[in-house]
């Protein structure tokens, strides 16, 4: 198997969240899910596991971090400034939040950070390896 990234993120309205990263471009994958969870594909090596608060807890008892909190940050890497600008677009549209931190442009990147429905924080980012400065 190659290697993979799942990433679990708990969530209060699984079918509002299902809509949400599918609309950001994320894909269902139906042989992982039910009602209580919904496997979303980024590509073929990243994947999000929506699960309702319920099935979260058979996880961890850990508690939920309190709403406006964070204790991470994910990014994900685009292809285009306009593909960036898209996801954001995207998240405002469909019950997230864009812009949730101010955007970044230092012309060989730029990035504009959004917020899933449950507060759920992404980076999106596009460089361009060309112009990144010499370390």
């Amino acid at each position: 198997m190659s290697k993979t990234i799942f990433i679990s993120l708990p969530v209060a309205d699984l079918a509002a969240s299902r809509a949400f990263y599918q609309a950001l471009g994320f894909e269902p994958n139906a042989a992982f899910g039910d009602e209580t969870a919904a496997a979303m594909a980024w590509s073929e090596s990243i994947h999000v596991m929506l699960l309702a608060h319920a099935r979260w807890r058979t996880f961890t008892q850990r508690p939920l971090p309190p709403d406006g909190t964070i204790g991470l940050m994910l990014s994900l890497s685009m292809d285009s400034r306009d593909a960036v600008d898209g996801m954001n677009r995207a998240a405002a549209a469909h019950g997230g939040r864009a812009d949730a931190n101010p955007p970044e442009d230092l012309g060989f990147m730029y990035s504009r950070d959004l917020a899933d429905p449950d507060g759920h924080l992404w980076g999106i980012v596009w460089m361009d390896p060309a112009a990144t400065p010499a370390a």
